[in-house]
């Protein structure tokens, strides 16, 4: 069966999704889960993510048969969301088929290479979906604006990049680009959050405290690449994400409706029976070290009830929790990057 993920075809993904949730709401086992106006919305968020992962599996499956070469860029500012758009795109699908690029700094080797060489070694073969989580889109961007690149190199950057990818969608490869943009007050928010947070603090970094410092100037480079770079044969697709999960769904719902797939039968498979286990005798437990069962089954199985008032005792808690100084009228005092950085930035 040949499939165009047309809006029609996805509209009919969302309304499948909207009528499981309306029956679990029938359902008195689900009743305490989808009476809560806070979990209701997250209830039809995994239906339809999950409506739509089934979609991605078709998308793959039609992709290997086929021998389709897929690239998907993203790019955006720090704390857009790229990188949960993407694990849901890449979690959906085989890691044979589908695959992560995110590269760290270029070397000094790769600093002396022609610009586009270190990301071209990654783009797909026949049967792959490559998803860049940021892309060669680096030097209209941080590097403009960090000033890691001169303007005769920015320039050179902007006159090539159209034959570049020219040259990959002449080659037989399905290329889409998407720009996450969050609003200044998203973005700071979700800055406070990984501070407050200790196990999101990784994902701070000196450069995103200093880029952060300079959003007018990204916006201007933003606004010069979209216009610059922008081409009916590899054209941006700008994707609110102020919230995050409508902005997986949006995103993963276009990119269907970007390529073009089967839904392919997938051919009947027999489990075979188990050899007799004549002549084999296992051995004892204690020849073998076993993980400690820290986590029982029983300790798993909690009232759901319980866990909304966890839940809601922990937003309790981060609401409440100090902002640094912005109690006292300092609201950006966290990010205040002369303070946190006494070096210029490594790139």
């Amino acid at each position: 069966m040949h499939v165009h993920c047309t809006p029609e075809v996805l509209v009919k993904v969302a309304e499948r999704a909207q009528r499981e949730v309306r029956a679990c709401e029938r359902d008195r086992s689900c009743q305490r889960l989808t009476d809560s106006r806070t979990f209701r919305p997250q209830y039809i968020y995994e239906h339809s993510l999950g409506q739509l992962q089934i979609e991605l599996v078709k998308l793959q499956e039609s992709v290997k048969a086929n021998g389709k070469k897929v690239a998907v860029i993203f790019e955006g500012r720090d704390a857009a969301g790229k990188g949960g758009v993407i694990s849901r795109i890449a979690s959906a699908m085989s890691p044979r088929v589908c695959r992560i690029v995110a590269l760290p700094a270029p070397t000094e080797k790769e600093k002396t290479q022609w610009y586009f060489q270190r990301y071209a070694n990654h783009l797909p073969a026949a049967g792959e979906v490559v998803l860049f989580d940021r892309s060669w889109y680096n030097r209209a961007g941080v590097e403009r604006v960090m000033g890691f690149c001169s303007d005769a190199q920015y320039e050179t950057f902007m006159r090539e990049v159209p034959f570049f990818e020219q040259s990959i969608v002449d080659s037989g490869t399905t290329l889409i680009k998407y720009w996450l943009e969050v609003s200044d007050q998203e973005q700071e928010r979700r800055f406070q959050d990984r501070l407050r947070r200790s196990w999101k603090r990784w994902k701070l970094s000196p450069m995103d405290l200093f880029a952060r410092s300079r959003w007018t100037e990204y916006a201007k480079a933003r606004d010069a690449m979209l216009a610059r770079t922008d081409h009916p044969y590899a054209p941006w697709w700008v994707l609110n994400s102020d919230n995050k999960q409508t902005a997986q769904l949006n995103c993963i719902s276009h990119l269907l409706g970007s390529i073009e797939y089967e839904d392919l039968p997938m051919p009947p498979l027999t489990l075979p029976p188990r050899e007799d286990d004549k002549g084999y005798t296992p051995p004892p437990p204690s020849a073998w070290r076993f993980v400690p069962s820290v986590y029982s089954e029983k300790a798993l199985a909690i009232p759901s009830h319980v866990m909304l008032q966890a839940a809601s005792l922990e937003v309790q808690e981060l609401a409440e929790a100090p902002l640094h100084k912005e109690e006292h009228g300092a609201a950006h005092e966290p990010l205040n990057v002369q303070m946190q950085l006494k070096v210029g930035p490594e790139h």
